[in-house]
């Protein structure tokens, strides 16, 4: 866990309006910047940097967040390496913390270590290649120039059992089987990659964690136990490497990617490295496994459309339901899923390479839809025609639609279902038993509107500016089961948990609500506050005083009696736990934490 200390230090001496505009066109609009929104497509720019608050806020998509969080969205880094690489551009050492037990301090220890080897492994396969006319000569057969080559760090694995000698003359060090460069079996060791092209894989942050193979001979048609080698072969599961969680090419593909507000998911490294020699610089892959939530969920966050290819065979619509099913929960309104199914014995590679890049790009752009993938292959398996053919499809239907987490693409395909079957849509609402097309499938936090009204709304706001004054806040005085109440009450429970909450500046603010259940309502009011209110903090106050005089006016009697009882010094113990557990504060004025 990186200290609150050090994030607070770390936003101090960054500008948060450096860090969007190395990626977003921003110009000065008053006390802000103002840019068109890099997570949504928009023409009228709705995303507002604060340089005097140190927090961005999109008006049109809801996106916000600090310096921290604009990293990790934009880029798809993770939290750590967010922090690390923003920390890194100002030159400061996120502080190594002792982990928690001994063998957590072992593994961080560990995983250094492999990153090294890997790196080396890396510069082996690359020095290997140039002394290899006959995997130059592969590449240049595939069509691949020396740049490309260069821009993937292509390399090459010699056709040599243990050729990684070379590289590691302690052959039998441990971590070149934890790697995955060697394996060992029965007392012998031998290289995993042989004979082949050897591509690296790479995390988002730009480290080897793995290495795909190619063959390009038949010398390595068997290992020592006799097992038949694949065509391709990617590096085993290892600490470094998690297959579920990589995609090949993301670090080479980023630029183009933000280009092109789009993603092509293809199924080889070969067909990546392919498309980007013909200009389509913004294809990734999967390594070898079905798509996951995890590689959905990564994708979805660095660009709005997202375009799976398939074979057109029975197998590559059997990958493409998986990816479908996958993706179902994780669609939102404001991206695009799409599946392209190529023409038969075609793959990327050789389509690029026979049609061109234009032939490509306009087979992505009319690729099938996921709410026309999905439709189709419910409506060719039930025959229509019938009332139970019709029955069947209902039913067939009735999983995925439950999945839609996204409101208004799933009441378009509930209409859908409903005209295709021959029902009224209350009758497939309740025949597909969603609860509420409006809903959502899985939960979320409550939004909050800004144009809400209510007093737990107008004092959520208010208090982003003194956030000291959670502790004045009796919750028990909160209209129960509104989103409003839930998000306040939750905000002045992380902030009683700090110390001194008024030394905490809006960026931090910003980082501690972040995670919040109501992240995106706090995260509003937040921007309502310091956006579109443009209260200078005394006035911020002032209101909020007034706010609370309203909301203990609104107290009920009882609680009114027993608050009074309690100041005067005249309530029993009983009475006094009563008013504590309720107001959510200690009565003699320490909050409780």
């Amino acid at each position: 866990m990186i200290p609150d200390s050090f994030k607070q230090d770390l936003l101090n001496r960054v500008d948060v309006v450096d860090v969007v505009s190395r990626y977003v066109q921003l110009k000065r609009a008053g006390a802000n910047h103002l840019g068109l929104c890099p997570f949504h497509n928009e023409k009228t720019p709705s995303f507002t940097v604060s340089a005097a608050k140190q927090f961005y806020h999109c008006f049109g998509c809801g996106a916000h967040g600090n310096a921290i969080g604009f990293l990790m969205s934009y880029s798809g880094l993770g939290y750590i390496e967010a922090v690390k690489e923003l920390a890194a551009s100002v030159g400061m050492q996120v502080p190594e913390w002792q982990p928690r037990t001994p063998e957590e301090a072992s593994r961080k220890e560990r995983e250094a270590d492999l990153y090294a080897v890997m790196e080396k492994a890396m510069d082996f396969y690359r020095a290997e290649l140039k002394k290899s006319p006959r995997a130059v000569a592969y590449l240049k057969g595939r069509g691949l120039s020396g740049e490309i080559a260069a821009r993937f760090r292509i390399g090459y694995a010699p056709d040599d059992w243990q050729g990684l000698r070379a590289a590691f003359p302690a052959y039998d060090e441990p971590a070149l089987v934890e790697c995955g460069l060697v394996v060992e079996t029965e007392g012998k060791r031998y290289d995993r990659f042989r004979d082949r092209v050897v591509f690296p894989i790479f995390s988002a942050r730009g480290a080897v964690i793995g290495f795909g193979g190619r063959i390009i001979g038949a010398s390595d048609s068997a290992d020592p136990a006799g097992q038949a080698s694949p065509k391709y072969l990617n590096s085993p599961e290892t600490p470094l490497f998690e297959k579920g969680r990589e995609v090949y090419g993301l670090v080479q593909a980023r630029e183009s990617i933000r280009a092109a507000n789009r993603i092509l998911v293809v199924e080889g490294y070969m067909d990546v490295a392919a498309l980007a020699q013909f200009g389509i610089g913004y294809a990734v892959a999967t390594l070898g496994t079905a798509t996951t939530p995890v590689h959905v969920t990564k994708l979805l966050r660095l660009a709005d459309e997202l375009v799976f290819c398939f074979d057109g065979d029975a197998a590559g619509r059997k990958a493409a339901w998986r990816a479908l099913e996958t993706s179902l929960p994780l669609v939102t309104d404001a991206k695009a899923i799409r599946f392209l199914f190529l023409p038969e014995a075609e793959d990327p590679d050789s389509y690029v390479r026979k049609h061109g890049q234009e032939a490509l790009e306009r087979l992505a752009r009319d690729a099938q839809t996921l709410s026309s993938f999905l439709l189709g292959e419910l409506r060719a398996a039930a025959e229509l025609a019938s009332a139970e053919g019709r029955s069947r499809f209902l039913t067939s239907a009735r999983p995925h639609l439950q999945k839609i987490a996204a409101p208004a693409l799933r009441l378009q395909l509930v209409k859908a279902v409903a005209e295709l079957a021959r029902v009224s849509q209350d009758e497939a609402e309740r025949l597909l038993e969603i609860r509420s097309v409006a809903g959502r499938a899985r939960p979320a936090p409550p939004k909050v509107e800004r144009s809400a009204v209510s007093l737990e709304w107008k004092l959520l706001t208010h208090l982003f500016a003194r956030p000291s004054l959670a502790s004045e806040i009796d919750t028990a005085l909160l209209q129960p089961d509104k989103p409003e109440s839930e998000a306040l009450s939750e905000l002045i429970g992380i902030l009683r948990g700090i110390d001194d909450p008024d030394r905490i500046d809006d960026a931090m603010l910003a980082e501690l609500i972040r995670d919040a259940r109501h992240a995106e309502a706090l995260a509003r009011a937040h921007a309502f506050l310091r956006i579109e209110l443009k209260l200078e903090e005394d006035d911020a106050v002032a209101a909020f005083r007034e706010l609370l005089e309203a909301l203990r006016k609104r107290e009920p009697e009882e609680h009114r009696r027993l608050r009074e009882k309690v100041l005067k010094g005249t309530a029993s113990p009983e009475e006094l736990s009563s008013f504590e557990q309720r107001s959510g504060f200690a009565a003699r004025g320490t909050p409780l934490k």
